[in-house]
C-alpha cells in the first residue's frame, strides 16, 4: 500500500524549536559527554533505497510493512514490526491502522520515527490524512545534526503549522541535566520560519535563572531581522558595559548590523555593520559613533571598510581603509595590549592582477597617526599611487629572466616629497639535482627620483639616478642517512649552504629616504641582497655566507624531533652605503644566528634563537621557548625574550587540569627592563558535558603611560545554546598559547588523541 503521510514539518519543528542560537565560534567540545545515544538507533531504519535519501514531496510514496496484516482492504491493520519509510523519513510501531476512505490512520507501541537529524520515540502517533492533521503523544527526542535532546508531552501537526506542549531541551544527557530549558507551548509556523513560545524558562541544575512569558524566534538557517545576544559586563574604565545587536534582513545580498552600546562612566555610542554579496565581489562596511565619551570629554569614531570586486579573470579590485576619529582611539577601545601596540592606522586601495608569468598592480595607501604620544613626523609616507609590475619567464633551456618594477608618488602631510621609479631586471641559470642545487643571478638595478623643488635643494639636485650591477649565487648541498634512536627511525640530514653577494658602491648621499628601513637581522637576511626595505638604498656588498642546517626527522610520521640551524655573514669589504646616523658595515664578520628547536618527547617542544656580535663580544638577540603538553589537554608554556637596548620579557602561561572537569589557567607577562607587569591573569574554570563556567581576574596595563586596570571576568557557558557574562574563553585563548588543542597543530595526531603510534617499521611514504 501506498498512502501519502505529510510527516516533513515534524523533524523542522522539533530540531529548531529550541535551537535558536548564533553559531559557536570556535567549536564547542563534547569530549566529557558520556558515549551513547539519548534515543538508541532503530534496528529497522534502515538507509531509504537509492534516489529516495532525500526529504519527502507530496509526491514521493510510502511503503509500509509489518509481520501481520489483516482487517479489510479499506481498512487494513499491521502488526508486528511495523515500518513505514517515505523518502528520507522512516516510523515503526508496533501496530498502524490505516483508514482508506477517511485518510486516517494510528499508530502504537513503540513508536519511533527517524529523518534526517532527528530521531525520537512517541507512545502513539495518529493523523488525519485528508486534513493533513498529525498528533503524538509523549514524545522523546534526540538532534543527530548537532547534539541535543528532549522531551515533549504532546505534538500536533496541521500543514506547515505546528505545536509543542510541554517541551524540554538540553544538550546534557538525561542523567547529568546541568541546564534545561522548558517551555509550556511552542509554535512553529515551518513555511515562514518562525516560532512562537510561551511560558519559557531556563534552569541552571535545578534553580530556575531565566524566565520568558512570550518571545519570537527563529526555526531556520533564514536570515531575518531581529534582536541577536546581547552582551555584558563591568570594568573598572567603563563600568556597567551593555550591547545590544540588532539584525536588519535588508536583502538576499546585503544586510546590515545596527549595535546600540551603553557605558555607565563613559556614556552612549552606536555602532554599525553592512555586508553586500554580488556575483563579482563582496565587502563589509564598519562604523562606531560616539557623540560624547566622557572619557575624553569628546566625540568619538571609528570606520572600516574591507571588500573585493572581480574585475577580470586576472585583474581584482581590492580595498582597505580604515578612519579614526583620534590618535588615542585604539588604546580607549581595545582592552589587551594590541591597542597599545598600534602606532598607525593604515589604508590601501589598489587594482591588483596576475597571470602565468606577472604579477602586477596599482595601488594607493595612507597612513593615519594612532598614537597620542608621537607627532605627523613619524608617519611614513603615503603612496598616492604606486603601481608595480615583476614578470619571470624561462629563456633557453637553462636561463630564467625577468623584471621588477615600481613608480611611485610620495606624499607626506609635514614633508615635501616626490617620485620615484625603480626597474630590476635580471637573468639566472637555476640549476638542481637530487642533493644539490646552484642558482647564479645577475642584475641590474635603476632608480631615478623627480623630487619637489624644496627636497631636491636640500638633497642638491631635484633627479638624482642610481645605477648598480647586483651578482650573486646561492648554492647548497643535502646529506641524509638513516639511524635508529632508542629503537625508532629517523632520517638525520645536514644541509650546508653557501651564499655570495657583490654589489659595486655608488654614492646616494644625494638620494632621498621615502620607504625604506634597515631590515631586522635575521636568518632570511643572510640569503639577501639588500639589508634595507624599500628601494631608497642599495647596499653595497661583497660578502659570503656561510651556514648549515641538520634536521632529525623520525620516518613514522615526520614528526621533526631535532632541527638546528648556524650561520654567519663573511664581509670581505666594508658597506659604505647606509641611510643617515645609521653605522657603518665595517669589514670583518656579523653577528652569529643560531636557531635550534628540540622535542624530547611528544608532549616537550623546546626551541632558543641566538644572535651574537664577534666583533663587540655581545648578545644582540636571545630567545628561549618551552611547551609542555599535560595530560587533560592541560598546556604549559614559557618565553623569555631579548633584543639589546630594546626589550626583556619573560612570558609564562598555563592551564592545568586538577582532574577532568577543574583546571587552573594563568598568565604572567612581564618586562624585565621595565621591571612590570605587561599582564597578570589568574582563575579557574570548571568544564563539564553540556556547561562551563570560567571566573578570571586580570591586571594589565591599559595606556601607554603603563597604568594598570584590574577585571574580574565571570561567564557561564550552556553549550549548544549560548554564553552569559564577559568573554573570558577569548581572553584565555589570547594569553595561553594552546588553550584549545584544536587551534595549534602541536604534536603529531596519534598522540595527541591518543591512539597507538605507527610501528618503527611504517613507511613514512605514500
Amino acid at each position: 500500500m501506498r498512502p501519502v503521510l505529510r510527516l516533513l514539518p515534524l523533524s523542522l519543528c522539533v530540531a529548531f524549536c529550541l535551537q535558536a542560537r548564533a553559531a559557536d565560534d570556535p567549536p564547542q567540545t563534547w569530549r566529557l559527554c558520556p558515549i551513547g545515544d539519548v534515543v538508541p538507533p532503530f534496528a529497522d531504519a534502515i538507509r531509504a533505497p537509492e534516489g529516495l535519501n532525500i526529504d519527502p514531496t507530496g509526491d514521493t510514496p510510502t511503503d509500509i510493512e509489518g509481520d501481520l496484516l489483516s482487517g479489510t482492504d479499506a481498512n487494513p491493520v499491521f502488526q508486528g514490526n511495523v515500518t513505514m519509510r517515505r523518502g528520507n523519513q522512516f516510523m515503526g510501531a508496533d501496530q498502524l491502522i490505516f483508514d482508506k476512505e477517511a485518510g486516517n490512520y494510528a499508530a502504537e507501541g513503540s513508536v519511533r520515527f527517524q529523518a534526517r537529524g532527528l530521531r525520537l520515540r512517541a507512545a502513539r502517533a495518529e493523523g488525519d490524512q485528508n486534513t493533513d492533521t498529525h498528533t503524538m503523544q509523549d514524545l522523546q527526542y534526540q538532534l543527530l545534526s548537532r547534539r541535543g535532546n528532549g522531551k515533549a508531552d504532546s505534538l500536533n501537526l496541521t500543514g506547515e503549522l505546528g505545536s509543542l506542549r510541554g517541551a524540554t531541551f538540553s544538550s546534557c544527557p538525561p542523567e547529568q541535566r546541568h541546564w534545561e530549558v522548558s517551555a509550556r507551548r511552542i509554535d512553529i509556523d515551518t513555511e515562514s520560519g518562525m516560532a512562537v513560545a510561551r511560558g519559557a524558562s531556563l534552569k541552571v541544575g535545578k534553580v530556575p535563572v531565566l524566565y520568558m512569558p512570550w518571545f519570537m524566534f527563529p526555526t531556520d538557517e533564514r536570515r531575518r531581522t531581529g534582536l541577536l545576544y546581547p552582551s555584558i559586563s563591568n570594568s573598572g574604565r567603563n563600568g556597567f558595559d551593555w550591547r545590544q545587536p540588532v539584525y536588519l534582513n535588508l536583502a538576499p545580498n546585503y544586510d546590515a548590523t545596527l549595535s546600540p552600546r551603553w557605558m555607565s562612566k563613559r556614556g552612549a555610542l552606536l555602532g554599525g555593520q553592512f555586508r553586500y554579496l554580488l556575483e563579482d565581489g563582496e565587502g563589509t562596511l564598519d562604523g562606531v559613533w560616539m557623540p560624547n565619551d566622557q572619557l575624553r570629554d569628546r566625540s568619538r569614531g571609528l570606520g572600516h571598510f574591507e571588500g573585493v570586486h572581480n574585475l577580470t579573470p586576472d585583474w581584482q579590485a581590492r580595498a582597505s581603509l580604515n578612519w579614526i576619529s583620534d590618535p588615542r582611539y585604539y588604546e580607549d577601545f581595545s582592552s589587551s595590549i594590541d591597542g597599545l601596540s598600534q602606532a598607525t592606522s593604515y589604508s590601501a586601495l589598489g587594482v591588483y592582477g596576475r597571470g602565468r608569468d606577472w604579477t602586477a598592480g596599482v595601488v594607493a595607501d595612507h597612513w593615519q597617526l594612532a598614537d597620542y604620544t608621537l607627532t605627523d613626523a613619524v608617519l611614513p609616507y603615503d603612496r598616492l599611487p604606486r603601481a608595480y609590475l615583476s614578470w619571470e619567464r624561462r629563456v633557453g633551456g637553462l636561463l630564467h629572466a625577468g623584471v621588477d618594477a615600481e613608480a611611485v608618488r610620495f606624499h607626506h602631510p609635514l614633508y615635501a616629497a616626490g617620485s620615484r621609479v625603480d626597474l630590476r631586471p635580471w637573468i639566472g641559470a637555476p640549476l638542481e639535482g637530487d642533493a644539490w642545487f646552484l642558482r647564479p643571478t645577475l642584475a641590474w638595478r635603476y632608480t631615478g627620483y623627480s623630487l619637489d623643488r624644496a627636497l631636491g635643494q636640500a638633497l642638491g639636485g631635484e633627479s638624482p639616478t642610481r645605477a648598480q650591477s647586483i651578482f650573486s649565487v646561492d648554492t647548497g648541498l643535502f646529506f641524509d642517512r638513516e639511524t635508529q634512536v632508542k629503537g625508532k627511525r629517523y632520517l638525520q640530514t645536514i644541509e650546508p649552504r653557501l651564499f655570495y653577494l657583490n654589489v659595486p658602491y655608488e654614492d646616494q648621499a644625494d638620494m632621498p629616504v621615502f620607504d625604506t628601513q634597515p631590515l631586522t637581522f635575521s636568518w632570511g637576511q643572510l640569503f639577501r641582497e639588500n639589508r634595507y626595505s624599500g628601494a631608497d638604498r642599495q647596499a653595497d656588498a661583497n660578502q659570503i655566507t656561510l651556514a648549515v642546517s641538520s634536521r632529525m626527522i623520525r620516518q613514522a610520521d615526520g614528526f621533526e624531533r631535532f632541527s638546528a640551524s648556524l650561520g654567519q655573514i663573511r664581509y670581505l669589504k666594508e658597506s659604505r652605503v647606509r641611510l643617515p646616523n645609521e653605522p657603518v658595515t665595517e669589514k670583518g664578520r656579523s653577528a652569529w644566528v643560531a636557531d635550534v628547536n628540540y622535542a624530547p618527547t611528544d608532549r616537550w617542544t623546546i626551541g632558543a634563537s641566538y644572535q651574537r656580535d664577534p666583533k663587540f663580544g655581545r648578545t644582540d638577540l636571545a630567545s628561549l621557548r618551552a611547551r609542555y603538553l599535560l595530560p587533560d589537554q592541560g598546556v604549559f608554556n614559557l618565553a623569555y625574550r631579548y633584543r639589546r637596548a630594546l626589550l626583556e620579557q619573560v612570558d609564562v602561561s598555563f592551564l592545568y587540569p586538577l582532574n577532568p572537569s577543574w583546571s587552573l589557567v594563568g598568565r604572567s607577562y612581564y618586562s624585565l627592563r621595565d621591571r612590570k607587569a605587561l599582564e597578570s591573569l589568574a582563575g579557574v574554570q570548571w568544564d563539564s558535558c553540556c556547561i562551563a563556567m570560567r571566573l578570571v581576574a586580570r591586571r594589565y596595563v591599559h595606556n601607554r603611560a603603563g597604568d594598570l586596570s584590574n577585571a574580574l571576568m565571570f561567564e557561564i557557558e550552556l553549550k549548544g545554546l549560548g554564553s552569559a557574562g564577559q568573554d573570558a574563553r577569548s581572553a584565555l585563548r589570547r594569553a595561553i598559547l594552546g588553550y584549545n588543542r584544536d587551534d595549534l597543530y602541536l604534536v603529531p595526531p596519534q598522540t595527541a588523541t591518543g591512539q597507538p603510534s605507527p610501528p618503527d617499521n611504517a613507511n613514512a611514504n605514500p
